[in-house]
């Protein structure tokens, strides 16, 4: 075959469609929403490249590994932009069309969305994930009569959860709860963090196998941390041997088709110390205060506002690690943020019913203090008319989460 005969894009619809997370109708009304933001800001074609965005608008979640992808919504069409490598997957598990481009020559990704974009439309992105040379690249190939950054406006969209959302995100924090109580039996004096850790991520997998037979199964996780390495919230886990009165920190993360839910509970091995009880119990007290607070018409920050008042009285706040709290939705540890609504003093967004928020407030003791170490609970909430409702059902607090032999 020769160079002149290799396409520099195709369509390779191998197979048939496969059951997505969400029906058509979702994910219709989800183009619905976009196109109306396009239309307000005279876009023409709207070009995302991040996973959450890609995930949320066609169902796809792709693996980049070193390649761009893409997603390409006009008024009138939907086409994810893949690379050969995934062959027909990425059209198998989209909602609307999709383009395979090849890797014969350079920037066949941009041919590709070409194809679908053509010359001088008004062109949205996403500025938040875009790199200077896609956007360079971007402008050689499409010669836009403009470009508008979308991130913002997509986020917000993403801010509010449909019913659908809703339901899977609840099954998210009931798998969650799997974890936690798998972890729970793993805790024991001279157990590693690290087989601590694998309890709780295989007990959450097979849970998500059984309830979602037809899904696809990536990027489920746990952090466990003791000691020293409770410290942080994102702390690696590691073979460090558990130790009687070991101050741990729970954290199990159930990935469902690209949406993230979790659990994080503080506990301790077989005792905990009068300086640590009291730690714990303050943050107990924040957490509990926190999930008091979180009803529509309140805003972020006067939610922060609130619990930075309680750690304040109780002279704690210098411990605090970072915010309460933040929404959930198309998001992992290594994709998607929903910024606009996180529990922070520089976050205005007003609360409102179908918003998925977490309380999770955490203060960290300094090695070599008593009662040194990482407190943190955290729960995830729905919005509701007149309050919120508390998806997750694991118990916090000294009387479930000190672990006996």
């Amino acid at each position: 075959m020769t160079q002149t005969q290799r396409p520099d894009f195709h369509r390779f619809h191998n197979g048939s469609k496969v059951a997505l997370p969400f029906s058509d109708a979702e994910y219709e009304a989800r183009l619905a929403g976009l196109r109306a933001i396009m239309g307000e800001t005279g876009v023409t074609a709207a070009i995302f490249t991040s996973m959450h965005n890609i995930a949320y608008y066609c169902g796809f979640l792709y693996c980049a590994f070193g390649r761009p992808y893409g997603l390409v919504v006009t008024d009138t069409e939907c086409v994810t932009i893949s690379a050969g490598i995934d062959a027909g997957q990425p059209w198998r598990r989209s909602f609307g069309d999709n383009i395979t481009y090849t890797d014969w020559q350079r920037n066949n990704y941009w041919c590709a969305i070409a194809s679908v974009v053509g010359q001088g439309a008004v062109v949205g992105y996403e500025g938040d994930h875009m790199s200077l040379v896609q956007a360079t690249a971007m402008d050689s190939f499409l010669n836009p009569a403009a470009r508008v950054d979308m991130a913002q406006a997509t986020m917000t969209q993403r801010l509010m959860k449909s019913p659908a959302e809703i339901m899977l995100i609840r099954a998210g924090a009931a798998a969650a709860d799997v974890g936690g109580y798998a972890i729970k039996e793993a805790v024991c004096a001279g157990a590693r963090e690290i087989d601590v850790a694998m309890a709780g991520r295989d007990a959450m997998e097979a849970h998500i196998a059984r309830e979602f037979p037809d899904a696809e199964y990536r990027d489920t996780w746990v952090w466990f941390q003791s000691g020293l390495n409770t410290d942080g919230a994102h702390n690696p886990v590691t073979g460090r041997v558990l130790q009687r009165g070991d101050i741990l920190s729970l954290n199990t993360f159930p990935m469902i088709s690209g949406y993230y839910t979790a659990l994080e509970r503080t506990m301790f091995v077989e005792t905990v110390d009068p300086a640590s009880l009291a730690y714990w119990e303050a943050n107990i007290a924040a957490h509990e205060l926190g999930m008091r607070l979180l009803k529509p018409g309140v805003s972020c920050a006067e939610v922060t506002a609130g619990v930075n008042a309680l750690f304040e009285e109780r002279d704690l706040l210098q411990y605090r690690s970072f915010g309460y709290g933040h929404s959930f939705g198309v998001l992992s540890h290594y994709y998607g943020r929903e910024a606009g609504l996180e529990l922070r003093e520089d976050i205005d967004t007003v609360l409102e019913q179908g918003m998925v928020i977490s309380m999770e407030p955490m203060i960290t003791i300094p090695e070599g203090q008593p009662g040194a170490g990482g407190y943190r609970e955290h729960d995830i909430l729905i919005i509701t008319e007149d309050g919120n409702e508390n998806i997750t059902h694991y118990p916090y607090g000294p009387e479930f989460n000190v672990v006996a032999a």
